[in-house]
């Protein structure tokens, strides 16, 4: 962008020479720019886009960005049409947010349909250990086990439109019909209830009652909650926004805020 015609013009008006008629372009590498170069001339190269659409200078962040999208992949890898968010790509990006220093808060977007429940708790737990302050948004869906890494952050939001479906794990395969098989299942459910229990404002006697109803979901059992009715249920804490979720975590960073163990956000 900076090597065409309106790149040239720009040149000019800030100072520098532009290049004779016929010669070959000089394409100027993103971010890169001759010592001395006008505050213009930058401020251009900032806002007109780069290579994919990018700009060309970012600035300096302390907070990073975790993207929970489609379906959570587990041991299993699923079909290439499928979006998954696999679990051994998002695990080692924890460890780094929490390693790294310059990092002082996590941003989590969630527009997941569920996916792999031991792989969704992972991530949760390790979202609920950070030492760092990390904030959630649930845009379009945070539904199935999407629900546990939603409220494992110290502060949820959902947007007015996004949904969330709680209804009992299940699973696809051979089913052998023993008794153990249908104990494994409940222990596998308390696992997921406890967790959501301990990480929001629901009572377990609700939770239960929410993902056992009958009539709501015409192939399933369960419920579904839009915006508002996930707050005032207490599984997320407020209605809101990418915009208010970050600055409740620039809030949280600027309160030098710090977990206590056992902590559940307030």
């Amino acid at each position: 962008m900076l090597a065409g015609d309106s790149g040239e013009r720009y040149k000019a008006e800030a100072g520098e020479p532009a290049r004779e008629q016929g010669s070959p372009p000089v394409v100027t590498p993103p971010g890169a720019f001759p010592a001395g170069a006008e505050p213009r001339l930058q401020a251009y190269a900032a806002q007109v886009p780069g290579p994919f659409g990018f700009p060309h200078t970012f600035p300096e962040s302390h907070i990073h960005c975790l993207t929970i999208i489609g379906q959570i992949e587990g041991h299993l890898v699923l079909p290439p049409q499928n979006k998954t968010t696999k679990y051994e790509h998002v695990l080692p990006q924890l460890v780094a947010v929490e390693l790294a220093s310059e990092i002082e808060g996590l941003l989590v977007l969630l527009n997941t349909v569920g996916g792999d429940v031991e792989a969704g708790l992972a991530i949760a737990e390790m979202l609920a250990t950070l030492r760092k302050p990390t904030v959630s948004v649930v845009l379009g869906g945070g539904h199935s086990i999407g629900i546990p890494i939603a409220v494992s952050t110290s502060r949820s939001f959902i947007a007015p439109s996004a949904t969330m479906t709680i209804h009992p794990i299940r699973f696809t395969g051979l089913v052998v019909g023993v008794p153990q098989t249908y104990e494994y299942l409940d222990r596998m459910q308390e696992r997921v209830i406890r967790f959501i229990v301990d990480h929001s404002h629901i009572s377990e006697e609700r939770l239960r009652e929410l993902m056992l109803r009958t009539g709501e979901l015409a192939r399933d059992i369960g419920t579904v909650l839009v915006g508002e009715d996930a707050v005032r249920e207490g599984l997320v804490d407020r209605v809101g926004g990418v915009g208010d979720a970050i600055q409740e975590l620039e809030n949280l960073i600027a309160a030098n805020w710090a977990p206590s163990p056992g902590m559940v956000s307030q």
